[in-house]
Order: structure tokens, then sequence, then C-alpha cells
């Protein structure tokens, strides 16, 4: 089984997904403003919710941190910005592909 992480670059608002060291396939996301930054650091994904409702898309994905994760959006121009209250955006279409390859236990690394 290959081993998938999780690398998110905040300076370029870009997640991308590597399997065994590689890079397979890069998003745009759209993350935290400035008041409510997303977090630096090492997390894991630790649960997955189809259709979460509220803002969150069609899909989300809770990281090791409490209360942030990775989630589609109902506001697809937010892509690319910082507007969020610091979890990682992704287009619906972009979350459901990305999760369909992301089991829980997943690491995720949020660089500056």
């Amino acid at each position: 089984m290959p081993s998938t992480r999780i690398i998110v670059d905040l300076p370029t608002r870009m997640l991308h997904l590597l399997k065994d060291g590689r890079v397979v396939r890069t998003y745009p996301v759209g993350i935290g403003k400035m008041l409510t930054t997303t977090p630096t650091g090492e997390f894991t994904v630790v649960n997955k919710q189809p259709n979460p409702g509220g803002p969150f898309g069609v899909f989300w994905m809770g990281l090791s941190k409490p209360h942030y994760g990775i989630h589609g959006t109902d506001d697809p121009s937010s892509i690319g910005h910082m507007v969020s209250h610091g979890c990682i955006r992704m287009q619906n279409r972009d979350v459901l592909e990305l999760q369909s390859q992301v089991p829980i236990g997943t690491p995720v690394t949020i660089r500056q």
C-alpha cells in the first residue's frame, strides 16, 4: 500500500497530495485570513464526513487540531484567497477527489 501524505503550502495556497514521496496531484486552496490564520505544523486526518452542512461544501476531513479541517466550500470564488477561519478550503470536486485517496490517519503538513 502506498504511503500517502498531504502538504499544504500556505504562501502559494496549494495543497499537494504525495504518494510514496512523489507529488501526484496539486490543488488550489483557500486559507485562513489574517486574524484567523491557518495553523502550521504536523497533523493527521482524524475523521471524514460527507455533506457536513453549512459553508463546508460537500465533504469535511477533520484534522488532529480540533476545529480545523480540509473541506469543500459553498463559495468557489474564495479558493486561492485568505478568507477562512483557519481551515483549508477546496473546490467541491477537488475535495471529493482528494478524500477518495486519503485514509483516516494520513499525515498533513501545513507549512509557511
